[in-house]
């Protein structure tokens, strides 16, 4: 141990110092461009419209569920083997594989909840140039064409979308390496295969290019001893402008054309302070990609885990809009289209087509194949404190008074890698954290919790007894000779357990019950943290791609690694209570699926003005691919935020669905009462406003578990056919309901918000004052402002007693907020559970549906099988856009009638029905005469 420290610690040092240095800045040196890539340096460089894939017709085979064919390379003779399914829900999946692999090659497994349902294909014409076949619903069809090679999928004269129509499919074939003595058994049983016959013939003939078989980054050198494996397929989608989605990317919501720079890079790494507006890959991984116009909404999730590039092109981007007019003019017949190229160093093809029409429809059905957002703890979605790091119990304590002293709500405090005892995670250090659960007790007599680090790297000390099981067991990745592999990270010298393996998962699961994580009790919570996996040392900050998990490649699963972390911690949270409470897990890198074991933010963010403004595409980019609690640092980890960004980012977390204050190590304290009188004032404000939205924001999770639809959403999602909303990411709507345009810009004195809808109805929830749909509006803004509107036609529940956690609200009354439509009609949902167990999945819930029609809100039962109470009651109905009535009354459940007090405000069309008394969970209906 002495060794390696002498050796690397004065490299440590000097990366800490790059690190804590005044420079702040991503070294892109460290990290690869395409042409740095030599896999996609390769595929890209071919060119459009040259197939030499055909499809040998021949050899089809159509069951009832799904269609097989044999493609050829002309130019080396190699086949691949094509399937086909047409899947419930209107999806069609392709799948496109070696037809004889030299070994086989990987399909990512653990992603899809289900293999997923099919439904029949059926034959409609065939011909020696292609065959058509029914996708059964409105006319659909699908069309292969021979030669070369392409696929169509159309439904009446439209055709959706296009595979291989520019020509760019390409699959590289596992070959034996020609300096190398190949095993003669093997070639004589290859000899005895003509499809392998006519490969052997004419692969002497393929060059071997530069990073086929070694290539060689900075000082790493990838040994690739299966040699070159690259997929690439495209993808046309005509009459669509407008492609959203494969996070994550600091980019903005609407994705950009890469004819001029490199395609978008899905390989979770840890970019240190990331920069803005590029491509470049960071922390998560989602290959999924949506498709928008006016007509039809469509999905492609490319299922590969290996490291991938996506290229964008468009044949109207970069017209002015005096060229798009002359197109117009000039009777221009060219359709938008835009083109899509995944390329992926290996496994196979394995694609999805999310063919809509409607984005809920496409959210539905990706949330079939992954699943959807997994129900989090109420608690969870109050306000997080946390920072790089409380120094130890006393400064907790002293924190955590700080908030009450200041009257500001809070729900969780976090531990950051300090507390451990030298970097070994389940562990508390000996003197800061002797006692951690008298620390943990009073926080739980609060009713407030915690969240602690825990790494997936192992410190290599063998007085540690996570250690020493994992390498006893064999658990740990393997280097390409054999041996553990080791990198270093925060301890030093780390192992890197592999959660590829589910013995390993299960085990580490194990190590969250009580009797092992020494010091843990039920209200202490997980994060995950340099799960891409970060290795400092390692090519690129990650793990070398020779690695070996069993017998397979790191670089065949490299994006999964982060997925298999937050999977099994949460499955640690969820043993450990026996099943019954829901865990709170945050993870750093993601990939698709892990939206069902919890929490996501942005990574490692500055405090800077851009680095608020991106925050919100980067998570309404999340949303659209079912990751929807997510949030970024407020106040930014890196550097120190002015007062006024620290506001202004307060202001903008409360309104996203994980609200979590964070800072590096190196910065000034920023506990929100550091600022002065005023500032914390407007801080509390923000907080509190989170607070008061609780029920509404609980309602919305619920939803995104129950139907995948995204809770931060892009306008567009609501309103499909204004082409305004398609590319405007800097506001947003929270479900349906409420439309959010935070203040970004530094000495803002106003903001212009579009509010959607030529019919809707929009009120400021500060001030009441209606404005109409379809228009931009300027709002002028002050240090205090978050301009925020209800729509009308909604009825938003609200509790406006705030205390010190949201476990403390939990009995308190709810006060409703009906907005009427310009029709005089509303309609809301309440749903209250227990906020933590699973018991909801047994039906212990409460759903009402409120509705206000003809001067009459009702509340009724939206399941009427379910059972729960709750001591919560309704004390305030607030009607806005209202008329004055004579008299108001409520009629209970029981048939019992009485009169209501309210007040009415003329200059606002407000009116305010007071204490009205029923219960949060029965019928009743309020009339106004």
């Amino acid at each position: 141990m002495a060794t390696f420290t002498e050796r690397m610690g004065p490299v440590l040092l000097l990366w800490l110092a790059v690190c804590l240095s005044g420079t702040w800045a991503v070294d892109k040196g460290n990290f690869k461009t395409c042409d740095q890539s030599a896999f996609c340096k390769r595929q890209r460089a071919v060119k459009p419209g040259e197939s030499p894939y055909r499809a040998l017709l021949e050899t089809m085979e159509l069951t009832n569920t799904r269609l097989t064919l044999q493609l050829i390379n002309d130019n080396n003779k190699v086949r691949l083997l094509l399937e086909l399914y047409r899947l419930q829900g209107n999806i069609t999946r392709v799948k496109i594989n070696e037809l004889k692999p030299l070994k086989p090659r990987y399909e990512v497994p653990d992603v899809l909840i289900r293999e997923p349902p099919t439904e029949p294909l059926s034959l409609l014409s065939q011909d020696e140039n292609g065959v058509v076949l029914s996708l059964g619903a409105e006319s659909q069809r699908v069309i292969v064409s021979a030669r070369p090679f392409r696929l169509d999928i159309v439904e009446g004269r439209d055709v959706l979308m296009s595979l291989n129509s520019r020509g760019l499919l390409g699959f590289e074939h596992l070959r034996m390496r020609k300096d190398t003595q190949a095993d003669p058994e093997a070639e004589n049983k290859e000899g005895t295969d003509p499809a392998n016959q006519a490969e052997t013939a004419t692969e002497e003939e393929e060059k071997v290019e530069d990073g086929m078989w070694e290539e060689t980054f900075k000082s790493h050198t990838d040994s690739k001893p299966n040699g070159p494996s690259a997929i690439s397929l495209d993808f046309s989608l005509p009459g669509v402008e407008n492609v959203y989605g494969i996070p994550e990317h600091a980019d903005t919501l609407k994705l950009k054309t890469t004819d001029s720079g490199d395609p978008y890079r899905l390989y979770n790494l840890d970019v240190f302070q990331y920069e803005l507006y590029n491509p470049m890959a960071l922390y998560g991984g989602v290959p999924v990609m949506l498709a928008h116009n006016v007509q039809r909404t469509t999905g492609i999730f490319w299922l590969n885990a290996a490291e991938t590039w996506v290229d964008i092109s468009s044949n109207t981007a970069g017209k002015t809009v005096f060229g798009k007019m002359l197109d117009y003019v000039q009777g221009s017949s060219e359709t938008p289209q835009t083109d899509v190229r995944w390329i992926s160093e290996s496994g196979i093809i394995d694609v999805f087509l999310m063919l809509g029409p409607t984005p809920r429809d496409v959210f539905s059905q990706y949330a079939s194949l992954t699943g959807t957002q997994a129900f989090p703890p109420l608690a969870s979605l109050g306000y997080h404190q946390c920072r790089w790091n409380y120094n130890d119990q006393e400064d907790v304590r002293s924190v955590d008074a700080g908030f009450d002293e200041h009257d500001i709500p809070y729900d969780f405090i976090w531990l950051d890698i300090e507390h451990t005892d030298g970097k070994r995670y389940f562990t508390w250090d000996p003197h800061k954290f002797a006692s951690p659960k008298e620390m943990l007790q009073g926080l739980l007599d609060k009713k407030r919790k915690m969240v602690a680090i825990v790494d997936p790297h192992i410190k290599v000390d063998t007085n540690y007894k996570i250690h020493n099981e994992i390498r006893s067991q064999g658990f740990y990745v393997k280097n390409k000779d054999g041996a553990d592999y080791e990198g270093w990270c925060w301890p030093g010298s780390a192992g890197y357990p592999d959660f590829t393996r589910p013995d390993m998962r299960a085990w580490w699961a194990s190590q969250f019950a009580y009797d092992k994580y020494e010091g843990a009790m039920e209200n202490l919570n997980t994060w995950n943290d340099m799960n891409e996996p970060s290795v400092f040392n390692g090519p690129e900050v990650t793990m070398h791609k020779d690695a070996m998990h069993g017998s397979w490649e790191h670089r065949e699963l490299h994006n999964l690694y982060g997925l298999y972390v937050h999977m099994a911690t949460a499955q640690g949270l969820l043993e450990r209570s026996g099943g019954t409470e829901r865990p709170f897990v945050l993870t750093r890198a993601f990939f698709a699926g892990s939206q069902r074991y919890g929490a996501v933010w942005t990574g490692d963010n500055a405090a800077e003005w851009e680095h608020l403004k991106i925050s919100i595409p980067m998570c309404l980019s999340m949303g659209l691919v079912g990751i929807s609690f997510c949030g970024a640092d407020v106040g930014g980890f890196f550097k120190s935020p002015s007062t006024e960004l620290l506001v202004r980012w307060y202001q903008t977390g409360a309104y996203q669905p994980f609200f979590r204050a964070h800072a590096h190590l190196d910065t000034p304290r920023r506990e929100p009462w550091l600022f002065g009188p005023e500032n914390t004032a407007l801080i509390r404000e923000a907080v509190r406003q989170r607070y008061t939205f609780l029920p509404y924001w609980y309602q919305l999770l619920y939803h995104a578990y129950r139907t995948g639809e995204p809770v931060m959403r892009p306008l567009w999602v609501e309103y499909p056919q204004d082409p305004a909303t398609f590319a405007l990411d800097d506001e947003f709507l929270l479900g349906r309901n409420l439309l959010v345009h935070p203040v970004t810009e530094e000495g803002a004195r106003g903001v212009t918000a579009y509010l959607p809808g030529k019919d809707e109805a929009w009120f400021d929830i500060h001030t009441f004052q209606k404005h109409n749909g379809g228009q931009n509006l300027y709002i002028p803004v002050t240090m205090s402002s978050i301009p925020v509107f209800q729509r009308g036609g909604s009825i938003i529940p609200r509790k406006l007693r705030v205390r010190r956690s949201s476990t403390c609200m939990e009995h308190d009354p709810y006060t409703l907020y009906v907005a009427l439509n310009n029709q005089r009609t509303a309609e809301g949902e309440l749903y209250i559970d227990d906020g933590h167990t699973f018991n909801y999945e047994k039906k212990e819930f409460i759903h009402r549906r409120f509705s206000f029609t003809n001067n009459v809100l009702s509340s009724a039962n939206l399941e009427p099988d379910t059972q729960f109470t709750t001591k919560s009651w309704v004390e305030r109905i607030i009607i806005l856009g209202a008329s004055k009535p004579s008299m108001i009354t409520l009629k209970s459940a029981d048939g019992e009638e009485n009169q209501l007090e309210f007040d009415f405000d003329a200059s606002m069309s407000v009116l305010t029905i007071r204490k009205p008394g029923m219960n949060a969970g029965a019928d009743w209906t309020v009339t106004l005469q």
